[in-house]
């Protein structure tokens, strides 16, 4: 086999970027009104020269938001669950669909080469893959029994039926997961802005897995040369590590990374995340500016009736909208002025889901940093209700761990090792996020229905803000309570998905799940 290559293809080809970007740059100084991309495309070509110096200097000045009207949509294939990761949605400016491992099985031959190996370091990359897809299907085999159990106890009149062994199928697919590469190849849909992709081409080596970054990169960029060729007037190269700094000297150092792993979990203690930092006046800040809207003084609108025209979907019928309309709300914006810090870990696989909420973001570490050449993985709560599975996963770990320290010691770079690496790796980072997008993430989270570590690091963060700021924090609650509470029918959202659990009749502290 050679080198995997990424698959690219520009799915939105109807107007030329230059074209569109001219003529919004235009229309800020027509007094003749909207300059459209027609009118840029079918100027002469001394008028067309003319345009593009003035958008030049404008780029140049770092007058970007002309760059942003012009969005890019691709479809990419080939790229590994590593790239994803580290590089496309390490940002919040992008929009992406993307198969998903939890709902659809991976197949053998969807596993990404990279460059550089020799034949014999090739032949041992391809046997770790297969160790691990064997793994996945042993584990899913392994886990039936153990889901159907709890399953049962949900579901009490699907025993037997159809329906539950797809479910079943699916849950523990999501769980076998853990063992496969994130050199797991994915196919999605990808949006950015033009200004976004000459991003992309300027950092591209920035990230865990450069290499693949700049083919994939290079490869989009190609795509939209095709449609207009002018681009290339305004690419800047892509930086070079010794212009990048410190951010390509990281280095590989087991002793170190052991410390910092242990140091980091000390500080967890046993929860999946932990609130490290808050403001020092949240609640009159919040309070204030709900006033502040509507004009009102304290003695006319008290603390507790401000929180609940806030956060109460009793008492605002906008927390109920599944659109999520919060930001066009004067009065919701309140809940900017607050904001949480978390420290956590998640595994790489459920990382990958909670990166996509933006609008809470998080400083990733580099996985080279805290490579420990030891075991280092986060094990599902399914795992720990069947022994045997528990012990496959666990003995299926060690091989991992072992091929790839074995992998360094045949000369493979950490860059190609790192694709071995599996879903279950521990990723510890913090993460912060204001009031009005962690009330967002919550509900979405809480459900039972979301993935396991994420469910679980929303219960942890919902219960220590009520710890602290109890009057803000019994607003952080699942969908379905959010409705009851706002007399929306039907109360779970999910419609054949309902997770089988009446959740809005339960405490926080009461919740527990292991499928």
């Amino acid at each position: 086999m050679s080198a995997s290559k990424p698959v690219v293809r520009l799915l939105s080809t109807g107007i030329a970027p230059f074209d569109d970007i001219i003529s919004s740059a235009r229309t800020c100084y027509s007094g003749k009104g909207i300059v459209l991309p027609h009118d840029v495309a079918s100027a002469d070509d001394e008028a067309r020269v003319r345009q593009m110096g003035i958008l030049k200097t404008i780029y140049q000045a770092g007058h970007h938001t002309t760059f942003q009207h012009s969005y890019l949509h691709f479809a990419l294939e080939n790229t590994s669950r590593a790239v994803i990761w580290s590089f496309l949605h390490a940002h919040p400016f992008y929009n992406s669909e993307q198969v998903s491992q939890r709902y659809v099985k991976v197949k053998r031959d969807q596993f990404f080469i990279p460059e550089g190996l020799s034949p014999s370091q090739e032949e041992f990359l391809l046997a770790t893959y297969d160790l691990q897809i064997r793994a996945y299907k042993n584990l899913g085999k392994a886990l039936e029994a153990v889901a159907s159990e709890e399953y049962v106890t949900r579901f009490k009149s699907r025993a037997g039926s159809e329906r539950m062994k797809k479910d079943i199928q699916k849950k523990t697919q999501e769980i076998a997961r853990y063992v496969l590469p994130l050199g797991t190849t994915a196919y999605l849909h990808h949006t950015i802005s033009f200004l976004t992709l000459l991003r992309y081409y300027r950092v591209c080596r920035l990230g865990d897995v450069p290499a693949e970054q700049v083919a994939l990169v290079h490869a989009m960029m190609e795509e939209v040369k095709k449609i207009d060729p002018s681009i290339e007037d305004y690419l800047q190269k892509t930086l070079e590590d010794e212009e990048i700094g410190l951010e390509a000297q990281v280095e590989l150092n087991r002793e170190k990374a052991l410390q910092f792993c242990d140091h980091f979990d000390a500080g967890l203690k046993d929860r999946v995340s932990v609130l490290v930092d808050y403001k020092a006046s949240q609640v009159e800040a919040l309070t204030d500016s709900v006033r502040e809207v509507l004009g009102q003084l304290p003695q006319d609108l008290s603390d507790e009736e401000a929180l609940a025209i806030l956060m109460d979907s009793g008492r605002n019928p906008l927390l109920k909208e599944s659109l999520n309309v919060s930001t066009h709300s004067k009065i919701m914006r309140s809940a900017m002025h607050a904001s949480y810090t978390f420290r956590k870990k998640l595994s790489h696989a459920a990382d990958s889901q909670d990166q996509r909420h933006r609008m809470t973001p998080g400083s990733r570490p580099f996985l080279k940093a805290h490579y420990t050449g030891k075991p280092d993985y986060v094990i599902p709560r399914l795992f720990q209700l069947d022994s045997e599975a528990k012990a496959l996963y666990s003995k299926t770990m060690e091989e991992i761990w072992q091929r790839c320290e074995e992998a360094l010691e045949m000369g493979f770079s950490y860059e190609q090792m790192h694709y071995m690496l599996p879903n279950a790796l521990s990723v510890r980072f913090s993460e912060s996020g204001d009031l009005l997008a962690m009330k967002h993430k919550m509900a979405m989270r809480l459900c039972y229905n979301a993935q396991e570590e994420i469910w679980q690091a929303s219960l942890d963060e919902a219960l220590q803000i009520s710890e602290v700021h109890p009057q803000i924090g019994r607003y952080l609650l699942p969908p379905c309570t959010i409705r009851k509470a706002a007399a929306t029918r039907p109360i779970c959202p999910e419609g054949d998905r309902f997770c089988g659990v009446p959740v809005w009749r339960l405490k926080r502290e009461d919740y527990r799940r292991a499928i």
